[in-house]
């Protein structure tokens, strides 16, 4: 199931005492290896992390910017350099017109890159071929032209998808799936690193401290994509299991006893508490942000509130993260109208408030794509109104824009209704 159809459609435990994950029983092969001088590094440098993340000082007013299939930039694979750094420039200064001050730019799409790296191949959206070089560096250009106009600019990366559905060129040899096969499954109609496989994460942190070493963004940000979101048998309509046997039984073979729901949950864990401390120690004062699928897990949940459970099948324990402090924000996807009541947007902002001990901001992201030419389109209205939720609930926040696209294009005119309505004043 894809997950735009969940969010459209979505009406329809294991916690950890403790800031650190427990050990997997056994000491093994492959995911086994919790106890590792590696993760005792990360445990000590997240004791030593903040308590309280720096409060931006103004509403946090941001937008995602998409890169995979080419959603928001570059309109389309293959422009010349000159042409597609013409494109930063346009849509840093609608950035900037409309009164946002934030961009969250997807940067690792799907284990490539959008910037000059040793580790993964470049992304095909740029030239539509994977691993051509594009003639510059994109993320480089993205942080001067933001930078000029007063912008965050946070790298957003995917920590496991290794190949997305639209896909079209050959993958580079040096991509995961060929120097690394082992590690990667084919899910539906997409690759993906195994979660369970320790190789792949720890891929993934090197990506991470690669990263945050060379450019000086302002954040780390991650999606909801942690496994992958279910997928259906076309024949049987059921539900297909993620293909991790090898790392499963290699895991039980050497004693491990945690149930495979709660050893998917752990692998994630231990990546998002990982990723939190490696990103403090490499670039203080960086922020992380994890924007999660909407609702809480089932048995958080206020009354009235059902749907999709990210807990039980993308193993995303979101309320454990923010109880251990593993993120400097929270943008949950609350991606429904306020009259949905099944998901409805105020009550789903303030229970993530009541799930946040220590305080984290929370950033809800709006669904302002669903603005669009189809007889389902939201009005802008109905934006407006969920940021004035935010503000009357979570006073000094903010919140993000999904995706930059819609206000690019001033879809039925929302960025004009933004930037002369509640960008105006502040």
């Amino acid at each position: 199931m894809k997950r735009r159809h969940l969010l459209i459609g979505a009406a329809g435990p294991w916690l950890a005492g403790c800031g650190t994950p427990p050990p997997l029983p056994g000491a093994g092969n492959g995911p086994a290896s919790a106890a590792s001088a590696a993760d005792a590094a990360a445990s000590a440098a997240s004791a030593a992390a903040p308590a309280l993340p720096a409060v931006p000082p103004r509403e946090w007013r941001a937008a995602w910017v998409a890169t995979v299939a080419n959603i928001d930039w570059p309109s389309k694979p293959g422009l010349s350099a000159a042409q597609q750094q013409d494109e930063i420039r346009r849509l840093c200064d609608t950035a900037q017109r409309i009164g946002l001050n934030a961009l969250l730019l997807q940067v690792r799409p799907a284990a490539d890159a959008l910037y000059e790296s040793a580790l993964e191949p470049w992304s095909e959206v740029l030239t539509g071929t994977q691993g051509k070089h594009p003639g510059y560096d994109p993320l480089a250009v993205w942080l001067t032209e933001a930078r000029a106009r007063g912008l965050e600019l946070h790298a957003w990366i995917n920590p496991y998808r290794a190949r997305h559905s639209t896909a079209k060129s050959p993958v580079a040899d040096t991509h995961v799936s060929r120097t690394h096969p082992e590690w990667v499954r084919r899910y539906g109609d997409q690759l993906w690193m195994d979660p369970g496989e320790a190789g792949a994460a720890e891929h993934t942190l090197a990506v991470a401290r690669d990263l945050l070493s060379r450019y000086a963004v302002d954040g780390l940000h991650l999606d909801d994509y942690f496994y992958p979101y279910p997928v259906t048998d076309p024949a049987t309509k059921a539900e297909v299991d993620f293909p991790d046997d090898p790392a499963w039984k290699a895991y039980t073979a050497s004693g491990g006893a945690l149930a495979r729901a709660d050893w998917r949950r752990y692998q994630v864990n231990r990546l998002v508490q990982r990723l939190y401390a490696l990103a403090h120690e490499v670039r203080p004062g960086t922020r992380v942000g994890i924007s999660p699928f909407g609702l809480p897990r089932p048995d958080l949940r206020p009354a009235g509130i059902s749907g999709f459970s990210q807990y039980d099948k993308l193993f995303a324990d979101v309320e454990l993260w923010l109880r251990e402090g593993w993120l400097d924000y929270l943008a949950p996807q609350l991606y429904w109208p306020r009259a949905q009541t099944a998901q409805a947007f105020d009550v789903l902002l303030q229970a993530w408030r009541a799930l946040n001990p220590l305080d984290r901001p929370i950033h809800p992201g709006l669904f302002t794509s669903r603005i669009d030419a189809s007889p389902q389109s939201w009005m802008p209205d109905e934006i407006l109104g969920q940021i004035d939720s935010v503000r009357r609930l979570s006073p000094g926040s903010g919140h993000i824009h999904f995706s930059l696209v819609a206000l690019a294009q001033n879809r039925k005119g929302v960025a004009d209704a933004l930037r002369n309505g509640p960008y105006a004043a502040r």
